[in-house]
């Protein structure tokens, strides 16, 4: 295998599931590579923000000097994507020499004591190594699914982030935000600090921060913020900061994010110091594709991953905010597990046009499904949709449809707004537009 494509060709064949919920095998695998980390490791685990919360830590540490790993998934495109040594995401070939290494010590000394990975497992396993062995001095881990049993919650967190927890996975993780929660608070360690930026979390994650006595942070008792249409501030248990331009990542859920990003720097501050004037670059310059995005151009683009009825409905509020548009287009594939109507029925008065899309994956529901789920919704009257094959053909079915003065929003799944970048961000300034 000499490819990284090979390799992860070779990890989709290995398990016969996509998830085992479990960190024994893996913790055999990470113990025979004698994987760890000589830097401080932030754990960040939630329903939504996750990706963001890492993106401005690490901008921020970055900004202070700092050489950052992060490690994110899923990507939007490449496969590669889902690894950043010191701000540049990792070439393919770096990963091959992990890839081996990885396979060596699932196999061990020989069939017997051969391990079963599943891909996630064996590729989170592969990027860690090339994160342990890439100098660090700060490493930034994202959780994958849950917190207790991911992958990367074999190495242990010096400082754990909880971003906003709501319902997702459920048939992994529980029916509910305690059950959820309870599995989030899983990356949690005994005397050290973790933040909870979820403005109203579940019990279950402070009582087992209680429970395994860490170091608690919760939003409006240790640390809080406020803001007005120009900038806002943020107070911690011995710091504070005023006059802050907002994060250049875009919705008003940001500001939650970036309030556990301080939260987080100010807690390991002894370990890893962070000037003021890098937090203000860091969170002005930070940057994350598929974030409610907006591409300029006309008609107006707007590329997010929100998957689930929360991140929905922080979308919708972030477009209502956006003004007036005479029509708004909907591009949108979601995956077959997902609770469809609800996110449907939070956007649906925002959106004029649905063009539903298969996805290149078999988890994915089909259009035709998704329709189906749509006239089972509750929209207004008048409301169009279509079903295409893929997300680019659905944008480009959206752009023909658009007036330059309308909005074309792509959204559902990593796989939907992938799909509309994979040649690039699309311009949408085309002749017949701008006429």
């Amino acid at each position: 295998m000499n490819s990284l494509d090979s390799w992860l060709a070779h990890c989709e064949r290995l398990h016969p599931h996509n998830i085992e919920m479990g960190l024994d095998r893996v913790r055999m695998v990470a113990e025979r590579m004698s994987l760890h980390f000589d830097c401080p490791v932030f754990t960040v685990a939630g329903t939504n923000g996750k990706g963001s919360t890492c993106a401005m830590l690490e901008a921020c540490l970055l900004q202070a000097g700092y050489r950052t790993g992060v490690y994110t998934s899923p990507h939007l495109v490449h496969f590669q994507e889902r690894c950043r040594i010191h701000g540049e995401t990792v070439e393919p070939d770096h990963l091959l020499p992990h890839f081996e290494r990885v396979e060596q010590a699932r196999l061990g000394g020989g069939s017997a004591d051969a391990v079963s990975l599943t891909y996630f497992e064996f590729t989170t396993l592969a990027i860690l190594s090339l994160m342990a062995a890439s100098n660090l001095e700060a490493a930034i881990l994202e959780v994958g699914l849950g917190g207790r049993l991911d992958a990367v919650n074999v190495l242990d967190a010096d400082c754990a982030v909880i971003t906003s927890i709501d319902l997702d996975h459920m048939d992994w993780l529980g029916a509910d935000r305690e059950s959820i929660g309870r599995e989030k608070a899983g990356i949690m360690r005994t005397g050290r600090p973790v933040i909870v930026s979820d403005p109203v979390p579940p019990q279950s994650v402070l009582d087992h921060g209680l429970e395994i006595g860490a170091d608690l942070w919760t939003l409006g008792r240790d640390f809080n913020f406020t803001g007005d249409k120009q900038q806002w501030g943020w107070a911690g248990r011995g710091r504070r900061y005023s006059g802050l331009a907002y994060p250049a990542l875009r919705g008003a859920n940001q500001l939650v994010n970036a309030s556990g990003v301080l939260a987080a720097l100010e807690a390991m501050r002894s370990r890893i110091p962070v000037t003021a004037q890098a937090v203000r670059n860091g969170l002005a310059m930070v940057e994350l594709p598929g974030r409610f995005q907006i591409v300029p151009g006309q008609p107006a683009l707007v590329l997010d991953v929100a998957h689930n009825p929360h991140a929905v409905a922080a979308l919708t509020e972030n477009l209502d905010a956006m003004g007036f548009y005479p029509t708004t287009h909907a591009v949108f594939g979601a995956m077959a597990d997902k609770d469809v109507v609800p996110m449907l029925e939070r956007v649906g008065g925002l959106v004029d046009r649905w063009y539903f899309c298969d996805l290149p994956t078999p988890r994915a529901a089909s259009a035709e499904q998704l329709q189906l789920q749509l006239q089972a919704s509750h929209q207004r009257p008048g409301v169009k949709a279509g079903t295409y094959t893929d997300p680019q053909s659905a944008l480009d079915a959206a752009v023909a449809a658009a007036d330059p003065a309308d909005r074309i929003v792509v959204f559902g799944s990593f796989f939907t707004v992938g799909g509309v970048l994979k040649n690039g961000t699309p311009r949408l300034d085309a002749p017949h537009l701008s006429s």
